[in-house]
């Protein structure tokens, strides 16, 4: 009670004024309180971040169009983190400031240093999470006059997860798993030393062979431990390129597909160089001009059209391209693809091996994505396997997207259609315009040191597009192409690139271009090798006749010979049916046919059992003897041997 009262004097002795003080005090501090919980919020948003700091609308631009356009800058720069460890990581950017407020930056400006992503993203994304396939569909359109749709299906196979749950691949494999690198750059693009830790502990390391790291430089070199921004660098400043621009702009119709070769012209503009947004827009400006003097009919019924397009152009190249900073898309990597920039490309390029050269880093389209599937307008719509198919041994090698280029045989085609091999017409598997209708510049295929670890394959043909030669003539119902074409032939032998491929192969990518005719007679059938310039048709039934060359390559009267070069390069009577089929069906001996001037239909006439031991044909049957069948008139000229090659007997 006696403190209780001690405290109602000492209030009762309070004056006036020193009431009225400890209310300013407490408004004061309560406004500076205020202030400061205010200026830290508001330092703390993107739009300080974006707009009050004149060198940053670029990234601030970019940053509304991301994905992450409603997470606030500091959470990624700073940190979600107890108040005291936020104020002091952005005392320590107050060097930005003094930057800033002293010109001592240089444009374009890079993001110096980032919190590990393990203290930014993994806040939000967890990594040991599985992730299943993700469908996605990319729309492009080409650079012809009708802008032509082409629309590229896939699976991402985004992974993750542990291995010890039975998952652990993917995408995501690579934040899951212990993996470290050196960079030779500072925006980390060249990446000769990778080293992957696995669950045991054991550690295996892989170095590009064309520009392998010493000792020395490995053990003083920063090693890198890989994680989420090493792969998606740009995930909230996202610039894109031109093509990129135009494709999202048509698939958005925010540009009319149908203007023509709008997507080639706007390529042309948005890639072009200019000294400020007004040199661009006049250039723009002009397309106007340039539709309606080379398509006034359509200019005439779609000026608006055109003009739209034009704005939209105008509106896409300042997001771009920031002058002022010296920036654009051709400033900043990409590392989440591998065609603009080196990308994924920079470990799975398919030149980083083990120091014994039997081990690569994979490079191979469907570790992290299925294969491709393109369609056209007008073609069928492509189907995606979801299931998950059993390799064959050869393609479970680290190597095998470099050996399938010269490993080709008959086991391709028991799983994957060939027609074309090479080719990006989609018509097949092995035509398939996504793989080799572009230029991975970014592969290391061709390193000269690869050819000293594998046979170097035979430099493709000039462009991925040259579709594989045709056949000239028309071809028999067996071929045998080796036969003209093998290895050593003197007619025309394949190129050394086709060594080890069977009969099978040829025709998966060779076509002939000569189709079949009918041949004309009640009894004939179309002809599968009489037509102009190719192998002429055999005008009798082959049944039991295999010795052609004994009437076709001993001047028989009145029996075609075969032609010189068959002779020079020692055709045999093996290689005849190969490409010369007979057009004779129909009647068997049984239907006593009586001899005309062409043989019987259903194949010569047997030699009868009572004349076993008779060796003398030409006394009794060129004369008709005895009753004796007469040879026909055609059979001038034949021997008693080449009796017997034809009429089989006692």
């Amino acid at each position: 009670m006696s403190l209780l009262r001690r405290l109602l004097q000492r209030i009762r002795s309070i004056t006036a004024r020193q009431w009225a003080f400890g209310a300013i005090a407490v408004v004061v501090g309560f406004a500076v309180l205020m202030g400061v919980l205010y200026a830290w919020d508001y330092t703390n948003s993107s739009t300080f971040c974006g707009t009050t700091c004149h060198t940053m609308p670029p990234e601030y631009n970019a940053w509304q169009r991301s994905p992450h356009a409603r997470v606030n800058c500091v959470e990624c720069h700073i940190g979600r983190d107890f108040i005291t460890t936020s104020f002091t990581r952005k005392a320590g950017d107050l060097k930005h400031v003094v930057k800033l407020s002293s010109g001592q930056y240089k444009f374009p400006l890079y993001a110096e240093e980032m919190l590990p992503a393990r203290d930014a993203c993994e806040r939000c994304h967890w990594p040991e999470k599985f992730a299943d396939d993700r469908a996605t569909v990319i729309k492009h359109y080409d650079t012809d006059d009708k802008n032509t749709l082409i629309t590229t299906f896939l699976l991402l196979k985004v992974g993750g997860g542990t291995k010890r749950e039975g998952l652990g691949y993917g995408i995501h494999w690579h934040v899951e798993n212990k993996i470290e690198f050196i960079a030779q750059d500072e925006l980390k693009q060249s990446i000769p030393w990778i080293q992957v830790t696995d669950a045991s502990g054991n550690k295996t390391v892989y170095q590009d062979i064309e520009n392998p790291l010493t000792p020395d430089e490995v053990n003083k070199g920063t090693k890198h431990q890989m994680d989420c921004i090493d792969c998606h660098n740009r995930i909230s400043h996202t610039f894109q390129t031109p093509a990129q621009a135009l494709d999202q702009g048509l698939a958005l119709n925010r540009i009319d597909a149908t203007i023509p070769s709008i997507k080639k012209k706007g390529l042309e503009i948005l890639s072009g160089s200019y000294k400020s947004f007004d040199d661009a827009n006049k250039v723009m400006d002009s397309l106007d001009g340039y539709y309606s003097k080379n398509y006034p009919d359509y200019y005439k019924d779609n000026a608006n059209k055109v003009k739209t397009a034009i704005e939209y152009l105008k509106t896409v190249y300042q997001s771009l391209v920031f002058p002022g900073q010296e920036l654009s898309w051709t400033t900043h990597p990409d590392d989440i693809g591998h065609k603009e920039w080196p990308g994924c490309f920079r470990c799975h390029d398919g030149k980083h091996f083990t120091a014994d050269n039997t081990k690569a880093v994979r490079l191979e389209c469907n570790v992290c994505h299925t294969i491709p599937e393109v369609s056209t307008p007008g073609g069928p719509v492509p189907s995606i396997s979801l299931a998950i198919v059993s390799e064959p041994d050869s393609h479970k090698t680290t190597t095998w997207l470099y050996e399938h280029r010269s490993v080709y045989n008959t086991t391709c085609q028991s799983c994957h259609d060939t027609n074309n091999a090479g080719g990006k017409d989609n018509s097949s598997f092995c035509s398939n315009s996504a793989c080799h209708g572009s230029n991975w510049k970014f592969v290391g295929l061709n390193a000269p040191a690869l050819a000293k670890i594998f046979q170097a394959p035979v430099p493709p043909a000039a462009s991925p597009n040259t579709p594989p030669k045709s056949i000239p003539h028309p071809i028999g119902g067996n071929p045998d192409c080796q036969i003209c074409h093998g290895k050593n032939s003197k007619v025309r032998p394949f190129p050394s690139d086709h060594f080890g491929r069977s009969n099978e192969v040829c025709l998966a990518c060779h076509k002939p271009t000569v189709q079949p005719t009918p041949t004309p007679g009640p009894t004939k059938t179309p002809n599968p090798t009489g037509q102009v310039g190719g192998p002429s048709s055999i005008p009798h039934d082959t049944a039991g006749r295999t010795q052609c060359l004994g009437c076709h390559a001993n001047g028989a009267a009145g029996v075609p010979q075969i032609p010189q070069f068959h002779k020079d390069y020692g055709f045999t009577n093996a290689n005849c049916l190969t490409c010369h089929k007979s057009a004779v069906v129909g009647a068997s001996p049984a239907t006593g046919a009586k001899p005309t001037s062409a043989p019987s239909v259903g194949g010569p006439k047997r030699i009868p059992a009572n004349h076993a031991g008779r060796t003398g044909c030409l006394q009794c049957h060129v004369q008709g003897l005895l009753g004796a069948p007469k040879s026909p008139a055609d059979h001038t000229g034949r021997t008693e041997d080449a009796c017997k090659m034809c009429h089989q007997g006692p």
